[in-house]
């Protein structure tokens, strides 16, 4: 039978250790291992997810370095960029080209769905409807029906759009004298702005001809950017290249003057809201700032712009040859009315605000590589003269 009360040995063993007398290196072994198991090894995935991770900073340094030696080389390899130097406004150049080219050739199937809605609306009732039916019917390539345009277009007018800016801009800044330019900054951009873009679109406006005509007939009117010159050409003339060319400029002269005018005023108001100077920072925060001061500026032009956009979809697919263009407008604009001035102003919100800050990104950041200042920023205020 099992006894009633413990025996003495278990108080023992129970008691002794909570004596204050007895030696705690007797009672905690230094050797006991922690019960603690860390989670990578605990959870495979984490290990996985970690060891990812790791990777991933080992590959953003090595690329941080290689990105770092190109720079350098590219930079020896041209010399001193000084400001406001033929290099300085052929770099401007190139990287608005790079900038616009690529960023429009990648959203070209976001463009097609918009074109296509802006002529007929009923035509898809979304994005993904769209390409849905789109890919059924002509596979990935019909998704990116009118890309071909659109790279050789939008890298023309990139070019003059971003040089032709940075030459207008120090242009005009000449001529009205530093004080006034300073003053006046806002209208100093507005106007240089709408210098450059007068010149860049007529060297879009032939591909963009083609790329809407592309876009907007099923099946693709040509197969080619220079097939599809050569139709235009060969039953309407030169002039069939340049129909669009009125709208065009009411379409992208405002949106141009909104995308840097905007862009500047929106990334001077984000540095005077940081602590340092826009010098103090590193490329990768000045390069962040006008990602972020691009977006904002991207949804401000899409609204601008939009109704002229539109139009110039209209006009591209529906101006009957010979039609005067007062005529061909007030025509369209009967049959859409107010409201279809606005059809796709959604997608093209999210389309531009993506297009230029990915373009406003692209071109600082080139701009940096080759060793120059990157786009806006607190200028500083004219010196005074002491008067006596």
């Amino acid at each position: 039978m099992a006894p009633l009360f413990p025996t003495t040995s278990i108080l023992h063993q129970v008691f002794i250790s909570q004596s204050p007398f007895t030696d705690s290196t007797a009672r905690c072994p230094t050797n006991t291992k922690s019960s603690y198991i860390p989670p990578s090894e605990r959870f495979s995935a984490w290990s996985a997810v970690e060891d990812a991770r790791l990777k991933a900073g080992e590959l953003s340094n090595e690329a941080q370095k290689e990105i770092s030696k190109a720079s350098a080389a590219a930079q020896a390899k041209t010399g001193h960029i000084e400001l406001y130097s033929a290099k300085y406004y052929a770099a401007c150049t190139f990287g608005g080209l790079v900038a616009c080219g690529l960023t429009h050739t990648a959203v070209t199937p976001l463009d097609l769905v918009k074109c296509r809605r802006q002529v007929d609306s009923k035509m898809y009732k979304g994005n993904f409807e769209a390409w849905g039916k789109i890919g059924r019917a002509e596979g990935v390539r019909g998704i990116f029906t009118g890309w071909a345009p659109t790279a050789f277009g939008y890298s023309a007018q990139g070019a003059f759009k971003y040089g032709g800016y940075e030459y207008f801009k120090k242009f005009y800044s000449d001529l009205a004298g530093e004080d006034a330019a300073y003053r006046y900054k806002t209208g100093l951009y507005l106007a240089a702005s709408a210098s450059a873009e007068l010149i860049a679109d007529v060297a879009l406006c032939p591909f963009e001809a083609v790329k809407v005509r592309m876009q907007t007939t099923i099946p693709p009117f040509a197969s080619s950017t220079f097939g599809g010159i050569s139709i235009i050409t060969g039953k309407e003339g030169t002039a069939g290249l340049y129909k669009g060319l009125y709208p065009l400029w009411g379409r992208q002269i405002p949106y141009t003057m909104m995308k840097f005018a905007s862009f500047e005023t929106i990334v001077e108001a984000i540095y005077g809201q940081m602590p340092k100077n826009k010098s103090d920072y590193g490329k990768g925060v000045q390069t962040g700032v006008s990602f972020a001061g691009g977006y904002l500026a991207g949804i401000l032009c899409a609204i601008v712009s939009h109704p002229a956009d539109v139009m110039v979809s209209k006009l591209n697919a529906n101006r009957q040859p010979g039609e005067a263009f007062g005529g061909a407008m007030s025509r369209i604009y009967k049959d859409i009315g107010f409201g279809g001035l606005w059809n796709g102003l959604v997608i093209r919100i999210f389309m531009i605000g993506t297009l230029t800050s990915l373009q406003w990104g692209i071109y600082d950041s080139f701009k940096v590589f080759m060793g120059l200042p990157t786009t806006g920023g607190a200028a500083p205020p004219p010196k005074q003269t002491a008067t006596l």
